[in-house]
């Protein structure tokens, strides 16, 4: 019988660590902030926008909104940032995508001081990942006592991708095996498709990537035990496409005419294969927020820790 794999059940339980812990900083009279910068009115962003400022008050993380318009100029971005950088009150700055055409959305992100890229998405952060510098956080066992080794102190200030980063917590949440496991990631954005095929190689498995180039996308997925699929193409991934017990993770997200949101996966057709499945919306969506949530409380944790004389020598 096929599993759901519900993101909301391990949201809760994420959010609910976070909070307790964002309570005893609290108890050190230290507030924890998340700065959040949307540019324009794109509709699915003032969503994301709307869901972490309500996420952020769950936990007791004090948000700072900073809302700018669609003709606002690339400087006027870049100031908002500087000044984040160095705001002592905010330990992480989420930029919402999309940005409007003309900005360089590159450029805005790698802005951000890697100590406060509480979304992973800057070069340093991403660059960090690829050189499998800053890949002990998805192991959770004994990850913070790492952080007083010398060899990962310059990695301690760099972020996990909150999407992959969920995809792998959601994974081991549902008790997915991936060492020695194939595992096929569709989609190849910098966002999502890369930095999980890394993570998952981390993870010991054996990893294919697909894209739009590639050529009988049926073949790869018809070997895949696990599944992953990041594109935004509705219905691209069809039952006759998986094998029998696959696992497969939806992260693809459409919003159709009449505001319905729908993922990569033909859900019907492909639960009847899949041994475990994520739904669109309440699969990795929830845990994506709850990750964003984890990483700026541990921005302020990583920060304290950097202060104290006990991280000398």
């Amino acid at each position: 019988m096929t599993q759901i794999m519900d993101g909301r059940v391990l949201s809760d339980k994420i959010k609910n660590n976070v909070r307790k812990e964002v309570e005893q900083l609290r108890g050190f009279g230290i507030e924890v902030g998340l700065g959040l910068l949307l540019v324009g009115d794109n509709p699915a962003s003032e969503q994301y926008f709307l869901a972490t400022l309500k996420a952020c008050k769950k936990v007791g993380i004090t948000s700072y909104e900073f809302k700018l318009s669609g003709n606002t100029s690339v400087n006027e971005v870049l100031n908002v940032i500087h000044s984040c950088n160095t705001d002592e009150r905010i330990n992480g700055l989420l930029v919402l995508f999309p940005l409007p055409e003309r900005i360089n959305a590159r450029r805005v992100v790698n802005e951000i001081i890697p100590g406060k890229d509480v979304d992973g998405l800057g070069a340093i952060s991403v660059g960090r990942l690829a050189a499998d510098e800053s890949t002990f956080q998805i192991f959770r066992e004994g990850s913070y006592e790492l952080l007083h080794e010398s060899r990962f102190r310059p990695s301690i200030s760099s972020f996990l991708p909150c999407t992959p980063f969920g995809v792998i917590r959601l994974l081991e949440f549902y008790g997915v095996e991936m060492k020695g496991m194939h595992a096929v990631v569709v989609g190849k954005s910098l966002a999502v498709g890369k930095p999980l095929s890394n993570m998952l190689l981390a993870k010991e498995a054996t990893v294919t990537v697909c894209h739009r180039g590639t050529y009988d996308l049926g073949h790869f997925l018809g070997h895949a035990d696990i599944v992953c699929s990041a594109t935004g193409v509705r219905n691209l991934i069809r039952g006759d496409m998986v094998r029998e017990g696959a696992v497969v993770v939806d992260i693809g997200i459409k919003v159709l005419d009449d505001g319905t949101i729908v993922g990569d996966v033909d859900y019907e057709s492909v639960k009847k294969k899949a041994s475990l499945i994520t739904p669109v919306p309440g699969g990795v969506g929830p845990v994506t927020i709850s990750m964003l949530l984890e990483n700026t409380l541990r921005s302020a944790q990583r920060n304290e820790l950097l202060k104290s004389p006990l991280m000398m020598g």
